[in-house]
Formats: C-alpha cells, structure tokens, sequence
C-alpha cells in the first residue's frame, strides 16, 4: 500500500512537471512568434524606399532618400550662414511698410489737438481756465467710428487714414470760407484707435494701446516687459494682416537694422518663441541621447552627430539614419533617410540644415535586435529552468 501510494505521488509530480512544462514552452514560443508582444527596441519598421504613405495611425508620410537634389531650405534663422541674411526682402517689406510719426495715419478713437492761433476763441488752449466751459473740445477732438471729427464753423471733417498733414490741409481749405487768415496746429494727442498684441514668452503678454506715439517692435517688446529668460528674442514672429514675418532681433542688427525702425500698425501681433522651441531630439543608436538647441548660426545633421558623440560603434546600423520632419499644419510628415557608411554622404549631411523639433533616428542592426530579443526572454527561460 506504502509503495502504491508513492508511486501515485510521483505520477502525480511528473503529470504536474510536464503540464508545467508545457505551458512555459508555449508561452514563448507565443512570444517568440512574428505577433509576440516582446519588444526588442525601438526600430523603424517597414518603410516604402521612397514615396507617400499612410501608415497604420492614420498619419501621412513621405519617405525621402537624402540627395543633393532634395536638400531642404534652411531655416529662416539660419539663412545668414550661407551669406544672404535673413529674407532681405521680407524685412525691406516690412521696413517700406512702417510709419513713424511724421506719417502716420489717423485711426477712428484717436484724439486730435487742434489750435487757431489767430482764433483762440474758437479753439481754447488746454490751459485755458475757461476752456471745458467755453469749448467741450478743449481736451482734444476724437475720430468718431465713421472716421470723423466735429470741428466749429465746418461740422464734420474726414480724418481717419490721413496723416496729420493731409488732414491739416483739408481743414485749412474749409475754414478758408469763414476764416481770413486759418492756420491749424494739428496734432494727435491719443493713439486710441491703434492696438498691438505680443504674447508667449514675454513677462505681460495682452493687447496694448498705441497711446502717445507709433510703437517700434523693440518699443513693443518693451511694453511688454521683455523676453523671459526662456524667451528667444531671436525669433520673433510678427502677423499684419495674414502674413507672417519671422524676424529676430540679432539677425536685424546682423543686416544693419534695428528693431526700433519697424513701426507697428494696427491689429499687428507679435509672438516670442520659447528657447526650447529651437530644438533637435535624438533618438537610437547614438552615444548620447538628449535634446541638442539651435544655436542662431545653425545646426547640420553632422553637428548633431558629433554633438550626441556619434553612433554607437556597437549597436548602430550607420545605414539607416533618418530625419523625422513634422509639418504640423500641413497634414504630413517628411522622412528623410541617409546611407552614412559613405564618406561622401558625410558631406551632404554636413548640408543638411536641421530644424525645429526634427527628430534624428539611428535604427540598431539587426545584430544588436536579435541581442535585446534574446536578453528580453533570458528572464522567461530562467523562470522554465526553475519549474523544471
């Protein structure tokens, strides 16, 4: 009876080994098939050698060998280091575009000063003891919404979108039917109708009054408190109108232009990226990983390289080098890829102008992947060895 009922427990074991067995096999062979859930390191996939696609997220991409015939533009912030500046011919827009304050425009709320020196009882002096009894306007004559101010003996009189010269003559011209000798001193006193807006990095970003006089970019950047110290006053985006000029306060000087001779208009908006918004990531095989800024001159591909210690002697496949570029707005994303195994591809990396939130990718070779795959299920064998 002993021996009988050793013998159902050994039976019982063995069944109880095998079944263990059993299972543990097949969960890695589970794992180890083409669907398993072990990862073996972040890869590229399967990517078409070239062309549009639509890839499983819905995302679409377009995969790009790097040539010298589809090198992309640089950057506007580093155009300067091939010679040509920033966009010449943007800024001298810009700069054609800005009114001081010999030109400026009456806008509908501003507030106009006004004398008749001959007449000073039409037109009281601000000082004049008398002059809210004797003259509502004393203070100033405000554009109306329609464009209008309302001045004594003429009524109504246009304004808005004259300069002050052009308005002083047309204003001479009317009083000369009642006047002998009309003379107006004409100026403006409250910028009201004019606004500007400036947000990210600056200390009070809002909506600002042009109140005593035009308002320079660097006027502007001022009101608002300056850049933060996360701030890049080096890239700075202006808006008028629909249209976008990206401008940087280094660069100007580098073209022999201050800030303060681009004159804001109404409506204009300013915004100040952040510092770490000029950056590059790397990812894979490199030396180190980490994100590398954009200093102003520029960053190739090849200084990126160098600046996160090169590939990974023993895990990077130098054949696969991709540059991820995110077009945001435009629905896709260009991939482009390039064969650094060649000393002449060095070259054209080294023409290859990174920017923004690019993202630099070295796929491992297929050695170092089948490595971190068998690494992955060491720890699964070692739990079989146990139960066996």
């Amino acid at each position: 009876m002993v021996n009988e009922g050793r013998e159902v427990n050994m039976n019982f074991l063995k069944s109880r080994k095998s079944m263990l067995t059993s299972t543990a096999l097949a969960v890695m062979i589970g794992l180890t098939s083409g669907c398993g859930t072990i990862n073996a390191g972040m890869q590229s996939g399967e990517l078409p050698p070239q062309g549009a696609f639509i890839a499983e997220n819905g995302m679409q991409f377009n995969i790009q060998p790097l040539s010298l015939n589809n090198l992309p533009p640089a950057p506007a912030y580093s155009l300067h280091r091939s010679g040509t500046g920033m966009k010449n011919a943007r800024v001298r827009e810009l700069l054609n575009g800005s009114r001081g304050v010999a030109d400026y425009r009456i806008s509908i709320s501003d507030v106009l000063s006004i004398n008749l020196i001959e007449y000073p009882n039409i037109t009281p002096s601000n000082n004049s003891t008398n002059a809210s009894a004797s003259n509502p306007y004393a203070a100033g004559y405000p554009v109306d919404q329609q464009g209008y101010i309302q001045f004594p003996l003429v009524g109504r009189v246009k304004a808005s979108g004259l300069t002050v010269s052009q308005f002083t003559s047309n204003l001479r011209s009317q009083l000369q039917r009642y006047l002998k000798y009309p003379d107006p001193q004409v100026k403006v006193v409250n910028f009201r109708g004019s606004k500007f807006f400036i947000d990210g990095a600056v200390r009070q970003p809002g909506e600002f009054n042009i109140a005593d006089a035009p308002i320079s970019l660097y006027g502007a950047i001022s009101m608002a408190g300056g850049a933060t110290t996360e701030g890049d006053s080096n890239s700075v985006v202006l808006t008028r109108r629909g249209v976008q000029y990206e401008l940087g306060l280094r660069d100007l000087q580098d073209m022999g232009i201050s800030a303060s001779q681009i004159y804001l208009q109404d409506g204009d908006a300013i915004h100040i990226n952040r510092l770490d918004r000029n950056k590059v990531y790397v990812l894979g095989e490199f030396g180190e990983i980490k994100p590398l800024e954009i200093p102003d001159q520029g960053l190739t591909l090849t200084q990126v390289i160098g600046q996160s210690k090169g590939l990974d002697p023993n895990t990077s496949n130098a054949a696969k080098v991709y540059i991820v570029r995110d077009h945001g707005a435009a629905s896709y994303t260009d991939i482009y890829y390039v064969n650094l195994q060649t000393v002449t591809n060095l070259a054209l990396a080294n023409r290859f102008e990174m920017h923004p939130n690019d993202i630099v990718y070295v796929d491992p070779t297929g050695l170092t992947r089948w490595n971190r795959f068998i690494n992955s299920i060491l720890p699964s064998s070692n739990a079989i060895r146990q139960l066996l």
